[in-house]
């Protein structure tokens, strides 16, 4: 199996907060941004869904609209969030290289 492949079962919520620690983007910008980062696709469905979850969640924050596009950027919270659960992936990853070497 390509590894790039199983990105298709990560969780668009990380991906979305990844791409928005780099600044803020609107939509478009995401989707673009995110497969050149995954090379992972996220439909339009997929990614709102998640930007309204995380901006309920309180992680993100939608700024004004710039003509029709709609900005949003990590907050505070978002930003800890994420580097939380990115040293906990990270902790998850050096085991696991590990465990493969011995």
């Amino acid at each position: 199996m390509d590894t790039s492949e199983f990105g298709r079962f990560s969780d668009p919520a990380l991906m979305i907060l990844a791409s928005l620690a780099g600044g803020e983007k609107h939509g478009y910008a995401m989707m673009e941004d995110i497969q050149a980062m995954t090379g992972v696709r996220l439909g339009p469905g997929t990614l709102y869904g998640a930007l309204s979850r995380l901006e309920q969640d309180g992680l993100i924050e939608a700024l004004p609209a710039d003509e029709r596009r709609r900005p949003y950027k990590l907050t505070t919270q978002g930003a800890v969030f994420l580097r939380q659960y990115l040293a906990s992936l990270k902790k998850i990853v050096s085991l696991g290289l590990k465990r493969l070497e011995a």
